[in-house]
């Protein structure tokens, strides 16, 4: 993988963060991507205009080619529904989206784990947080709201009395 330096690891996380505990589409992380790299790298611009323009951008290019999808290809759906060799295709984007989705997960996981790498040991409050919201959401069956909330909470209340 290629560090283009757009971001550091927290603001990665951070990013997700937001997408995460805001309502609205999780794709929306993209945006605050395109800001914070355009912040990170105005350019010649000011920071604070570049950041608006890169998440103009990156907002711009991440909806147009869907809704281009969706406007041109409309038409041609039910044409297409029963054909065997697209249902494959479909299968297989299907796939590619739960590993995109899975790598993610790992990648994140690690960057609150282990914020300073494996070399740099290992976060214990986040991973005993990580277990209890596991048995929360699963065996609990808990609302995930209350786990965000309550998660958010706790991080708070560590921030306020230190690490």
């Amino acid at each position: 993988m290629t560090n283009y330096g757009w971001l550091s690891q927290a603001q990665a996380v951070d990013g997700l963060a937001l997408a995460e505990t805001t309502p609205g589409p999780l794709i929306m992380v993209l945006q605050f991507v395109g800001f914070m790299a355009a912040w990170n790298h105005p350019q010649g611009l000011s920071p604070t205009m570049s950041g608006v323009l890169g998440a103009f951008v990156t907002t711009w290019t991440t909806f147009l080619p869907s809704f281009l999808f969706i406007f041109l290809g409309a038409p041609y759906i039910e044409s297409l529904r029963g054909n065997r060799h697209l249902r494959g295709a479909l299968g297989g984007i299907t796939a590619a989206v739960v590993g995109v989705v899975l790598n993610l997960a790992l990648v994140f996981g690690m960057a609150v784990i282990w914020p300073r790498g494996l070399a740099g040991g290992t976060d214990w409050f986040a991973v005993v947080l990580s277990l209890a919201s596991f048995i929360a959401l699963y065996r609990l069956k808990t609302d995930v709201l209350w786990v965000v909330i309550g998660g958010g909470l706790i991080g708070v209340a560590r921030s306020v009395l230190g690490r």
